[in-house]
């Protein structure tokens, strides 16, 4: 298993909608954590990259209902 980090900036507040589809996409195969910066604008993804491509973990986050745009490092 090759773990990667990602991070994607969130459009719109942090309310129980958006934690339930964070929670939703926790479930997803291959995300292996997701955690919310302490400002609650950024949502950070550790997925297995040897199971997954970037634009996949993109997809699975949007599929959950994420509004998110990942952030170049």
């Amino acid at each position: 298993m090759t773990k990667v980090d990602v991070t994607y900036s969130l459009s719109g507040v942090v309310d129980a909608v958006l934690l339930d589809q964070i929670d939703r996409a926790h479930g997803i195969y291959g995300l292996q954590a997701l955690r919310l910066s302490p400002a609650l604008d950024v949502l950070h993804v550790e997925y297995d990259a040897s199971r997954l491509k970037p634009e996949d973990v993109d997809h699975a986050l949007r599929s959950a209902g994420l509004a998110v745009r990942r952030l170049e490092e």
